[in-house]
């Protein structure tokens, strides 16, 4: 496919916008002086190689690319405690400017590599020179805890192409268990962090 910037602006004027959009979120939840399920945000457009070889692996046809890619256009948002991730959730369902077409959960059905995170896949109208287009892209919500295991797990993966040997694939399981169970713990002691963080940004405010 030749011109692939002109059909990559698309996502990356996407990427911007719901950037914005999803942030957008956690300060109206603080100008109403609630707590905010969201922690921060981050986007990315997947690299025209990266492109390329999920096409091959998946046999998508190039001009196919826009119906069936459905995670050219990104977004990751990380939360405090596993319970934020359905009010995320119910907040983007509620939204007239994206449509939810798909969710997977690996929240409750865990990937067997541990992999932990909950996964929205929306469609989302772009305004260009040349009319509306309509993309779809990713929307990963996870704990910080799950994150870091997830950012740990995708290292590696490049190194070793998904092929673990046992020892490290023993080990990355060990500490996905271990990061459910911080998960667990902090949910466990949710309204103590939440006064806690209260009281300091009260404290840093005056």
């Amino acid at each position: 496919m030749d011109g692939w910037d002109k059909f990559l602006a698309p996502y990356q004027q996407a990427v911007e916008e719901l950037k914005i959009k999803l942030k957008g979120i956690r300060k109206d939840y603080q100008l109403n002086r609630q707590y905010s399920p969201v922690e921060f945000v981050t986007a990315r457009v997947k690299p025209v190689q990266s492109i390329i070889e999920k096409a091959n692996t998946r046999n998508i046809p190039y001009d196919r690319l826009r119906e069936e890619m459905y995670d050219i256009a990104g977004i990751r948002i990380m939360c405090q405690f596993v319970d934020d991730i359905e009010m995320i959730c119910s907040q983007i369902r509620l939204r007239e400017d994206m449509e939810v077409v798909e969710e997977r959960d690996y929240v409750e059905n865990t990937k067997e590599s541990g992999y932990r995170s909950y996964h929205l896949i929306i469609r989302y109208r772009v305004e260009s020179i040349d009319g509306p287009v309509h993309i779809l892209a990713e929307i990963q919500i996870r704990t910080l805890a799950m994150n870091f295991w997830a950012t740990i797990e995708h290292t590696l993966n490049y190194k070793y192409s998904g092929e673990y040997p046992p020892e490290i694939k023993r080990r990355l399981q060990n500490a996905a268990e271990a990061a459910y169970l911080l998960d667990q713990e902090m949910s466990e002691i949710r309204e103590e962090i939440q006064d806690a963080q209260k009281y300091y940004s009260k404290k840093r405010n005056i």
